[in-house]
């Protein structure tokens, strides 16, 4: 008899709707155990403002472990009003997700964008500009300005903020994006400042040098401030962008608004020890325990999560299955959906997508007292 794969996940739910998502896509990731023989141990753990509730501390002890024990992280989200509109506030639930990424050192932030033909209406964009978009993002998540020596000077007329990338950890990222680049249209977009800066002309001799490796991979240049400008303008013609934390970080947050939802786009952190998925969301506290927050992104992020253990059939299974599910017309309240469901029946469907996908949905139109109904 075969033995089932035992994968060991750390599920950190966190803060607001983070429980609520977070549930949903574990459904979803069970349905995957159900159909493809393998089997996930999750091991549940505090971050956040609920972490600073029950331990005065954002990141226990026994969260770290937790994580560092694991094969994989699901996590939620982060933030309660009770601590970020208090400014005398010493201890905040975002220094619990600052530490996390250091002790496991991640260092690629990977943020998919896909449209959606269904929601194309949604977007800030005019649908012809967002219709086909289908990028990701690699940002570097442990380098540069935000983890460079900084200081003010006595007087507090000063301050300064020092920019410092290694070749190591350029090359640990720009690897991943090449490899994606593959997998993906095949074309690299390098968005650095190389003509000002001595750190983004580092990132682009490195990453030319390591183009060698990849000859079917088109790679091409873009300054930052054009990127931001051509993201708006013309986002369809971007495959993977790799960049450094700062432009990053704000890159990663323009392409989140082109697809109208905030409830689609997940993300990974790849790290030294293990690896983190997250919807890029954060924990909406006003709609915590209405059952209206949208998990897809926290799913799309489940995906993520079992493609990185080398499951690319069930990680395609779990996109098609939303996929289905946004075709359909079915959503909950934010986008706008012609049938509303809400966060936990989002999670039973896709879950049985995931676990019979041979079943086709036929929907009543009667809104949220419809029934959901399959034919083989």
């Amino acid at each position: 008899m075969t033995s089932i794969k035992k994968t060991k996940i750390a599920v950190l739910p966190g803060d607001g709707i983070g429980p609520e998502v977070t549930e949903q896509a574990k459904k979803v990731m069970n349905a995957v155990a159900e159909r493809f023989d393998c089997y996930f141990e999750y091991c549940y753990a505090d971050v956040g403002a609920v972490a600073i509730d029950h331990f005065n501390d954002p990141l226990p002890d026994i969260t770290l472990e937790a994580c560092l024990n694991a094969e994989a992280i699901l996590f939620g989200a982060i933030g309660d009003p009770k601590y970020d509109n208090d400014p005398k506030a010493k201890v905040r639930p975002e220094q619990g997700l600052l530490r996390l990424r250091k002790e496991l050192g991640l260092y690629a932030n990977i943020r998919p964008v896909a449209s959606y033909e269904k929601l194309l209406h949604l977007s800030p964009l005019r649908e012809d500009r967002v219709k086909g978009v289908d990028l990701v993002i690699y940002r570097e998540l442990t380098g540069g300005i935000y983890f460079g020596e900084k200081g003010t000077s006595a007087d507090g007329k000063q301050a300064f903020d020092t920019c410092t990338y290694q070749v190591e950890e350029i090359q640990r990222i720009a690897r991943l994006a090449f490899e994606q680049a593959m997998l993906r249209r095949g074309k690299l977009t390098l968005v650095d400042k190389a003509n000002v800066m001595e750190t983004s002309r580092l990132w682009r001799q490195t990453v030319k040098e390591l183009a060698n490796d990849y000859p079917k991979v088109k790679l091409d240049f873009m300054f930052v401030d054009n990127a931001a400008m051509q993201l708006i303008q013309n986002p369809a013609q971007f495959d993977v962008m790799l960049t450094s934390n700062m432009f990053g970080d704000i890159l990663s947050d323009e392409a989140s608004v082109l697809t109208g939802s905030m409830g689609l786009l997940p993300s990974a952190s790849i790290g030294v020890h293990t690896s983190m998925f997250e919807p890029i969301h954060g924990s909406y506290p006003q709609a915590a325990g209405q059952d209206i927050a949208n998990p897809m992104a926290a799913i799309l992020s489940a995906a993520m999560l079992v493609e990185s253990l080398g499951m690319t059939e069930a990680a395609t299974a779990i996109r098609l299955a939303v996929q289905h599910i946004l075709e359909k017309g079915i959503g909950t309240p934010e986008l706008q959906p012609s049938v509303v469901y809400g966060c936990s029946q989002i999670g039973d469907l896709t879950a049985h997508l995931v676990a019979e996908p041979n079943e086709e949905i036929l929907v009543r139109e009667d809104k949220l007292q419809q029934k959901v109904s399959t034919i083989i």
